[in-house]
């Protein structure tokens, strides 16, 4: 009996860390990158992956181990051990030479990404609002200057140019909110009180809509705070704001 739960729990450990592995090849992981973070963040979630899964196999081998080999073979008492300076440090050190690798692993992709040196030249696009529950885009009017009196507004859809570079404010009007869309590979909180500059960039032959939602619980309106990203060619962009300009004008806004 216990032989034949050992090989039950063996069977359930392989088929669990095969169907995580697999689970890509099934279409069943994460969904296709659509931004130039997307081979970065990829490669890193995959490192990190393999090493935890590693590190699972592992300890439930011990631990597999120790249950078949100690299990009701001596009656008497057990022996405790009260503090090891040796396992001590092992069990710090190899947790903290993990997270350095971690650490130099990502330095590649957190400059391509984060550093100032990284972010596009220019003005921003918009500025992205989020509030509870919903997200809103100011952009710049004719006059190309964010904060004006001509700036105009979207809801729920931020419409982008695709294959270029996206530069943008994100701000909250209230509570901590997270600007997530997971085919960019993108995630930034929101938080009250600060302008947080962000960019991405979509793949120029992945113009699309792209689901826009906000990963930080900010009440009980969370699940509905949901958008999307519209990457459209240049000159759909473009016409696309001039259009957003004149329907401005047109309702009697600026003299």
């Amino acid at each position: 009996m216990r032989f034949l739960a050992t090989l039950l729990f063996l069977a359930l450990l392989v088929f669990g860390v095969w169907s995580f592995q697999a689970a890509e090849s099934f279409g069943a992981w994460l969904p296709p990158h659509v931004s130039s973070f997307g081979p970065d963040i990829d490669a890193l979630f995959k490192l990190i992956l393999w090493m935890v899964t590693f590190f699972f196999i592992l300890t439930e081998v011990v631990l597999i181990y120790c249950v078949w080999r100690f299990s009701k073979k001596d009656p008497s008492k057990a022996h405790f051990t009260h503090g090891s300076h040796k396992l001590e440090m092992l069990w710090t050190a190899v947790p903290a030479g993990l997270l350095l690798v971690i650490a130099f692993a990502q330095m590649g992709a957190w400059a391509n990404i984060r550093f100032p040196s990284a972010f596009p030249d220019g003005e921003p696009v918009a500025v992205a609002w989020a509030s509870q529950f919903d997200w809103r885009f100011q952009y710049p009017g004719a006059d190309g200057v964010l904060g004006t009196m001509d700036d105009f507004e979207s809801a729920h859809d931020f419409v982008v140019p695709a294959g270029e570079p996206v530069k943008f404010i994100l701000r909250s009007r209230d509570v901590i909110h997270s600007f997530s869309v997971p085919q960019f590979r993108l995630k930034q909180d929101a938080m009250p009180g600060m302008a947080i500059p962000v960019w991405f960039q979509v793949d120029e032959d992945r113009p699309g809509d792209y689901e826009l939602i906000c990963m930080e619980l900010c009440g009980w309106g969370h699940y509905k705070m949901a958008g999307k990203v519209r990457a459209l060619p240049r000159a759909e962009y473009d016409a696309w704001v001039a259009d957003q300009q004149a329907q401005f004008m047109s309702n009697g806004i600026e003299e």
